[in-house]
């Protein structure tokens, strides 16, 4: 199971669009801010951390760290749970940090080990 699987559900981009219902009032097209851009340019609440999940399972160096779980606050990443070492924390970070829209990684709530 990979990342987008295990944290929101979805098997791919794809199966998300799918399940997509923004409300009327929601921004479209370039008045979506960057962190609330979904998977397939749609707006969404969740959007900057489903794109960071997503870009873990693309990331063939990143396997899925089942205890592990990404939100967002606003443009902030935010990591909480346990991984298996420092080195695959700091590539989470560096994967996070170059996806649009991130403005930070917050690993607080990040335990090694």
């Amino acid at each position: 199971m990979g990342w987008l699987q295990r944290i929101f559900g979805f098997g791919s981009p794809e199966e998300a669009a799918a399940a997509s219902t923004p409300s009327e009032d929601a921004p479209a097209g370039d008045d979506i801010p960057p962190e609330r851009l979904g998977l397939n340019g749609e707006y969404d609440q969740s959007g900057l951390a489903k794109r960071v999940v997503w870009a873990f399972d693309q990331d063939n160096d990143l396997d899925d760290e089942e205890r592990l779980w990404v939100a967002q606050t606003g443009g902030k990443v935010v990591l909480k749970g346990e991984v298996a070492s420092q080195e695959v924390l700091d590539k989470m970070v560096d994967v996070a940090s170059g996806v649009d829209g991130c403005t930070e990684v917050d690993t607080d709530q990040v335990s090694v080990g």
